[in-house]
């Protein structure tokens, strides 16, 4: 359905795979508006509506605004719409064209939002762009009607990301970048593209907090955004809006005069004027739903909005309702009245047994495989367990009942484990224990926040990160973060870079390598003991967790989250990593998403993904000597699709004997105001609630 079943697209994408072709049948192209599942109808009958993007057409008789992910239009005045893009593609933000006579919007018909073409009656839909991960929406027309504008969204490494403000030409073409990011690794909202009347500049919105890291709930009292100017024939950029309750959503009027957008006061949401030859703002409208500022808005900070052709009047959503604004506040409900259907897929609703007796571990973390590959560790409900490869059944690798056990790593002859024990109390602890389990040894005497220690290769060293207080952090032991080594036998802490992290060794005990994010990459370098001797060998965008090889030859690290394989070379020659590298052979490990990075002796490279864990050899991965033409599809390396479970099955610790709250505030959503019981009590036998009541 549209978008009112998320559990429903879910079920789509995993369709997908389903959807291929069987007994070598042709494989079917993957279709939005008609998926290979049941779908059925639903009626709707509404004369309000949620996030509505509103367009006026340019003879100033006729409105086009989305509903629900279906685009339809009415007279200005209101009455009963015509829908003019139906079915399960979601599309939105309609914006007519010059002449009236087509209208631009988003559509993600195509498998993904894209900016897309239709004749006024919804006739003729054509996609202008065919982006497959880098996706547009927010279209706006160039007064001459040849070129859209749109906003094209960038991710990052966290998986959030920030927006370009591209052109394209209707006739085709990969289109011309106007606003570019700030960086690569930028992460905060830029868009909301909109043509100056004249076509010569673009008005747009943008998160100037400080930094590139997008942080949520931040003070919508000061400026998060603010919206600036594009001259496109000088590439010049112009603050014209922000300050104290920032500014989104920017809209000028046909004649040049006017700047329409939306501001903060005292934390609510408001449509606000500027005179643009005099840069005073004044408010004319005062009850708009709330923007969404503080959090992501790919699609928008708010709807779209427009003016009259006249420039006397903004039409915009808020409330539920269409609304109309003349220049001195005066405002009018616009009103209209849906009432047709919308496609569905009903999403899979698996039978869940609630508070089993037993259950079966599923996130597994910091698995690390011994170096002769026979066995491995890994932490599950805050202790650590070894597992005999294959298919032997995990046991506790100490005895102790005492916090948490985190970050194991192996020695590389495998005899030893070094780890991180935690209490909320006594901080964390470097402990060092037998490969084969039993009692720890502490190697750190204070404290502190301690993460992913390793063992130098003559096991005489341990190097590891000490971090910083955190929200969420204590601030006790916290000064002086980095990365550190200490004999493994206990001593003194010693800092080897300020800055920098997962510290491990490749193949000489006298080099340490660490990741360092550094204009705006991230870098695998290595030092000497003291931290100098710097080597930057390898850098790329959006990559994460260099493991540098035992032997020192190879490198593993993160790509949009899949693990992939590549030579490195051991002196200071900085070479480009990424999928996409060129100078070096890369190779893609594994098939999905990957995690806790990790190599055998042998030369083999192992990953975990919930709670499989998986590998795969470099022999298999990287010829020595480039293949024969014949052999060439046949040498190709296949990503392992199966791996050795480290789930575990585990009795529930359940609560026993009774217990009562006593003269609390209780919803209980039993009736549409939310069945509050003030004073009440609530009583729990084991654990579950026996009664309810005041």
């Amino acid at each position: 359905m549209k978008k009112l079943s998320c559990a429903g697209a879910a079920l789509a994408a995993l369709t997908v795979a389903a959807y291929a072709a069987e007994d070598g049948q042709e494989t079917k192209k993957w279709d939005v508006a008609a998926p290979p599942m049941e779908t059925r109808k639903i009626s709707i009958d509404v004369t309000e509506g949620t996030w509505m993007n509103v367009d006026v057409s340019p003879d100033g008789r006729t409105i086009a605004f989305d509903l629900l992910g279906d685009i339809y239009t009415m007279p200005i005045a209101g009455g009963a719409p015509t829908r003019i893009a139906a079915g399960l593609p979601f599309e939105m933000q309609p914006k007519f064209s010059p002449d009236g006579a087509k209208i631009a919007f988003t559509s993600d018909r195509g498998g993904g939002d894209n900016l897309w073409i239709m004749n006024r009656d919804g006739s003729d839909k054509r996609a202008v762009t065919k982006e497959t991960f880098r996706l547009l929406n927010s279209p706006d027309w160039s007064p001459d009607g040849r070129y859209l504008i749109g906003r094209k969204h960038f991710t990052t490494g966290r998986s959030l990301g920030t927006g370009e403000i591209w052109m394209v030409h209707l006739g085709g073409g990969d289109g011309v970048r106007l606003v570019k990011k700030p960086n690569d690794a930028y992460q905060k909202e830029l868009g909301e593209p909109v043509f100056a009347p004249g076509g010569g500049a673009i008005y747009f919105s943008r998160n100037t907090t400080p930094g590139d890291i997008f942080q949520y709930a931040q003070d919508s009292n000061d400026e998060i955004f603010a919206i600036d100017r594009f001259d496109i024939a000088t590439g010049e950029t112009t603050r014209i809006a922000g300050g104290a309750g920032g500014a989104v959503r920017p809209t000028p009027s046909p004649d040049g005069k006017w700047l329409a957008f939306v501001k903060r006061q005292r934390a609510k949401s408001k449509l606000y004027l500027m005179d643009l030859a005099t840069g005073a703002e004044r408010k004319i409208y005062d009850a708009l739903d709330q923007d969404v500022q503080e959090t992501w808005a790919v699609h928008g900070v708010y709807p779209a909005m427009d003016w009259t052709p006249d420039s006397k009047s903004v039409v915009f959503w808020a409330g539920g309702k269409i609304r109309r604004v003349s220049l001195d506040g005066a405002a009018i409900e616009i009103p209209f009245h849906v009432a047709d259907d919308r496609d569905v897929v009903d999403p899979p609703r698996p039978a869940v047994e609630v508070a089993p007796d037993v259950f079966d571990t599923t996130v597994p973390r910091f698995a690390a495989v011994a170096p002769d590959g026979r066995s491995a560790v890994f932490e599950s409900l805050g202790k650590l367990y070894v597992k005999s490869l294959p298919s032997g059944a995990p046991r506790r690798l100490t005895g102790s009942d005492d916090g948490f056990e985190l970050f194991p790593s192996f020695s590389r002859d495998g005899k030893r484990l070094v780890y991180v024990s935690w209490t909320d109390d006594g901080m964390g602890v470097i402990r060092t224990v037998s490969s084969s389990g039993g009692s720890s040894a502490a190697v750190t005497q204070t404290p502190g926040v301690y993460r992913r220690p390793r063992f130098s290769p003559d096991g005489k060293t341990i190097v590891f990160e000490k971090g910083a207080s955190g929200d969420r952090l204590s601030g006790r032991y916290a000064e002086a973060p980095g990365v550190y080594r200490i004999s493994s036998g206990g001593g003194a802490l010693a800092r080897v870079s300020r800055d920098g992290g997962a510290p491990h060794y490749g193949a000489e005990n006298d080099r340490i390598f660490m990741s360092v994010f550094e204009d705006k990459t991230l870098k695998l370098v290595s030092v000497d003991l003291n931290g100098e001797a710097r080597r930057v060998h390898a850098s790329g965008e959006l990559l994460a967790d260099y493991q540098v090889a035992p032997d020192g030859r190879h490198l593993a690290f993160r790509e949009n989250w899949a693990a992939y394989v590549m030579p490195m070379t051991t002196g200071p020659q900085e070479i480009g990593a990424g999928k996409s590298a060129t100078a070096l052979p890369v190779v893609k490990a594994s098939e999905g998403g990957a995690a806790f990075l990790g190599w055998t002796n042998s030369g083999a490279i192992h990953w975990s993904l919930g709670p499989t864990l998986y590998r795969a050899s470099l022999t298999d991965m990287m010829p020595a000597a480039p293949p024969s033409p014949e052999k060439a599809e046949s040498r190709k390396f296949n990503p392992p699709a199966s791996g050795v479970s480290l789930s575990m099955r585990v009795r529930a610790d359940k609560p026993q004997g009774v217990t009562v709250i006593r003269n609390a505030q209780i919803i209980t959503m039993a009736q549409a105001g939310g069945g509050v019981i003030e004073n009440g009590h609530i009583v729990i036998r084991g654990n579950r609630i026996a009664e309810v009541g005041a």
